[in-house]
Parts: structure tokens; sequence; C-alpha cells
């Protein structure tokens, strides 16, 4: 006996699977959240040095392209084309450059700014009662003028500083012993980030020397699922995305490296204290956009000020100085339209973000929601060309309404009119005027219908 089955009712009948499992999934997850985010970090945890992998490569991915691009190819190319034997040893010199380029680097770093920075905290906390004494100095001085304000800050320790040792007795030493415990896990959780790290950079050697087989099969597989339009586009957008979102990390990066040795300079010749403690802080914290800046400045702003507030002053108004240099000329120069982002996305941005993810969310919030505008704005403009109409903004600003191609504009004078009259002191005068801009609004054609009706 032979059974016809109709792949209609088995297309049905796995969509039916499919929504009722995505139902399930979505109660789970509204209903079920702590236990699903548990589970979620269960995975990361065990994904973390593939992930720790795959970032890593992406991120030297434009080092090994500059490489081979600017250095080896035309050194391969000499004496002949580029076989699959050539590019092998192009691929394993531009990575094994990658990774000896960025060794050094963080050596340098870390054994000239690690070293210099225990110093300096190592000063500080030696000279941290002559800071005292410079503040209390400085504070006197300063209410010996302004005698009121003297009285007012006596009156509110006295007020609060009851309150302040209940507080350090019944909650901060308590807590001493739970401190001490948090520590002790933070560090065996930052040695294994560190073997995690490490497993992650073995990995990003095989991903770095393979990168155009992984691209070449997940383009396979976008292929098989989609029809051919629609994979091509959605290649087109993946392209547009990592272009976007690599260009903006990686022109952050050299712009704070940039900040830090300006930072350095400027502190030096200000003869500021502890100038490249506080260069890596300014440096480091302006990876974060708009915020960053001024989040590193403040606890520098702190440090000088207990040594010396004139120095302070001088501080902050070079900060202030070197953040309008960046924000306004080396910014825009090596980051150029990688965001394409005004100063409200910006600061919607890190503001979201932020609150989502902590300070990761603060970094990648702004190329992240980049992304999401630049892909917005890349799909409203394919579908306004497809329609015949305009895609510059600056051309919908003054329209009223659109009548097949021609963009009726809105009349502002009347609008004008409109508004003055509205405060009228006169009612009659107001309804008069009311009732003519309503009827210049009529269209003509109906004017002359209405017309001959009463005719």
């Amino acid at each position: 006996m032979k059974f016809n089955i109709d792949k209609k009712y088995i297309t049905i009948g796995i969509t039916s699977f499919f929504v009722v499992a995505a139902s399930i999934c979505f109660y789970y997850l509204i209903f079920h959240s702590e236990s699903f985010s548990e589970k979620l970090n269960a995975v990361f945890v065990i994904a973390s040095p593939v992930l720790y992998g795959i970032i890593v490569a992406y991120l030297l991915t434009p080092i090994v392209n500059y490489f081979e691009k600017k250095l080896l190819e035309a050194l391969f190319t000499q004496k002949g084309d580029m076989t699959p034997r050539k590019k092998k040893y192009m691929r394993m010199i531009s990575v094994t450059m990658t990774m000896v380029v960025v060794a050094i680097f963080f050596y340098g770093f870390f054994s000239i700014v690690i070293p210099n920075v225990v110093t300096s905290i190592k000063n500080i906390s030696a000279q941290f009662s002559s800071y005292v004494q410079t503040l209390k100095y400085w504070s006197n001085k300063f209410f010996d003028n302004y005698p009121e304000l003297e009285l007012w800050v006596v009156q509110f320790l006295n007020m609060y500083s009851g309150e302040f040792n209940d507080y350090l007795n019944n909650s901060i030493i308590p807590q001493v012993e739970s401190l001490v415990k948090t520590v002790s896990l933070s560090l065996i959780s930052v040695l294994k980030f560190l073997w995690n790290f490490i497993i992650g950079v073995v990995i990003a050697i095989y991903v770095l020397f393979s990168k155009e087989t992984f691209a070449g099969q997940a383009k396979k597989i976008m292929y098989a699922l989609f029809s051919t339009k629609n994979a091509n586009q959605i290649i087109s957008d993946t392209r547009f995305i990592s272009e976007t979102f690599i260009g903006f990390v990686s022109g952050k990066i050299v712009d704070s490296i940039i900040i830090g040795f300006l930072c350095f300079a400027g502190t030096n010749i200000l003869n500021l204290p502890y100038p490249l403690l506080i260069s890596v802080i300014v440096g480091v914290t302006n990876v974060i956009p708009f915020f960053g800046p001024y989040l590193g400045a403040i606890p520098c702003a702190l440090l000088i000020l207990m040594e010396n507030p004139i120095k302070c002053l001088y501080f902050v108004i070079f900060v202030f100085l070197l953040q309008q240099l960046d924000g306004n000329v080396i910014g825009p120069k090596i980051l150029g339209e990688s965001t394409g982002l005004s100063g409200f996305w910006v600061i919607f941005s890190i503001t979201i973000f932020g609150g989502i993810w902590g300070v990761p969310g603060m970094i990648i919030g702004v190329p992240f929601f980049a992304v999401i505008y630049a892909m917005t704005k890349r799909h409203t403009e394919r579908k306004l060309k497809k329609k015949g109409l305009p895609i510059e903004s600056e051309k919908y600003l003054n329209v009223k309404k659109i009548e097949g191609d021609v963009f009726i504009p809105r009349n502002t004078n009347e609008h004008k009119r409109f508004f003055k009259l509205s405060f009228s002191k006169n009612p009659m005068d107001k309804a008069n005027k009311l009732e003519e801009i309503v009827e210049d609004d009529v269209p003509a054609e109906e004017k002359e219908s209405e017309g001959k009706k009463e005719q």
C-alpha cells in the first residue's frame, strides 16, 4: 500500500511546531528570566575562550590585512602570480608579524607604564598626610575670607558626623570580611580570565589563518537558506556593519593613544604631579565617547587638588582644551564618517547601552547604535529611491504633502499669522482670520465646486 504525503500539510505541521516552540520559549523567557539568564551565563562561561578568540581575531584582522596588502603582496608577486602556496606563506608571515607587534606593544606598555603607576600610587599613599595638611591649609585660608560659609560647613559636619559614625560601625566594618572574600574570588576570576584569554589567542591565530574559509562557508549557508537576491543583501549588510563597527573601534583606540601621549606631554610641560598615571587614566577613559574624558579627568583633578589646588585649576583648563582639540580636530580626522551620529544620538546610545551593560555598554554602545542608525538610513534611502523620491532630509523640512512626484510646501506665512492671531484679544478678529486660513487651505477644485453649487 502506497501512502501519498501532501507536502502542504508537512509545511503546515513544521510551521505549527516552530510557532508553539517559540511561544514556549517566549513564555519561559518572560516568567523565568532569572533561570534563563543563569543558563545563558553558564553557556557564555563555557564558550568564553572561543568568543575571546573570535573577538581578538576580529580586532587584529585590519593589521593582518595591512601587512599583506601594503608590505607582503608586492614582495610575493615580484616573480610571478600569487599561488596558493605563496598565499599560505604570506598569511603565516603576516599573522606572525601581527602577533609580534601586538606583543611588543603590550610588553612595552606594561613594562614602562605599570611600574611608574605603582610608584605613583605608593607616593600618593606615603604623602597622604601631607595632602591632608595642604587641604586644611587651603580650606582655612578660604574660610577666613568667608566666615559665613565656614559656619555652615561646621554645622553640616556636626549634623551628619554622628550618622556617618553609625554607618561606619554598623555597615562598613561588618562588611570587611565579605569584602576580603570578594577580593579573593575576584583574583580567582582574573586568573580564569587570563587562562581563557590565552586559549582565545591560540584560537584567534587559527581563525586568522582560515578567515577566508570561514567567510566562504558562511556565504554558502546564506545562499542555501535564502534566495540569491536576499542572500546578496544580507552579505552586503553584514560587510557594511563590519566596516562601520571595526572602523569606529580601531579609530577610537588610535585616538585614545594619541590623547594619552598629548596629555603626558602637556602634564610634563605644566609640571603637574604624576604625569604618567594621569595620562594613562585620561587615555583609557577616552575610549568611552563623550563622557569618557570627563570621567577620567575627575579623579585626576582630585588627585592634583590634594597636592596643589592651583595646579588642579591648570589641569582642568588643560583637559578642557585637550578635549576640544580631540572633538574638533583629532577625532574627526581619525574617525571620519565612521559613525555619522549627531551629538544627541551619541548621548542617547551611551545612556541606553551604558544602563544595560555598564562600562562595556558605554564603549560599544556608540558603534552598535551607529550600525543600527546606518542600516535604518540605508534601507530608508533604498525604499525612497524605488519610489522616485529624494533621499536628502532637507527636502522634507517644508513639505505639507506629496501628490505624485510634486512636493507641496507649507505656507510658513499662514502658520505665523495663525500663531499670532491665536493670542489675539479680539475673539471676532481671531475667528474671522482663522476662517480665512482654513479657507486658504481648501484646494482650488473644491472652491470651484462649492461656487457652482451656490449658483
